[in-house]
């Protein structure tokens, strides 16, 4: 039985600045899947490519401050992407 739920977050990746220079997109990526994994209680979150793209778009250093992305939640797993009109 396939129930899946479709959610849109906007997450904040201010933490990933305070990491050095040279991790800050790195940093990032795990905040996303930190959140999505919290916020839905769920263990298994795969990205998607757009998103991490968006995330890597201005280099290592500058990742954004945040970001919007819909959640699509199938049993246990949840694939994250980036939200349509971003």
């Amino acid at each position: 039985m396939s129930s899946e739920k479709e959610q849109v977050l906007t997450i904040n990746l201010s933490k990933a600045l305070r990491a050095p220079l040279k991790i800050r997109a790195k940093k990032a990526v795990k905040l996303v899947r930190e959140h999505v994994a919290k916020t839905l209680k769920i263990k298994d979150v795969f990205l998607d490519s757009s998103l991490n793209e968006a995330i890597w778009k201005r280099s290592i250093s500058k990742p954004p401050r945040r970001i919007k992305v819909k959640v699509e939640v199938e049993e246990e797993t949840a694939r994250v992407s980036l939200a349509e009109g971003t």
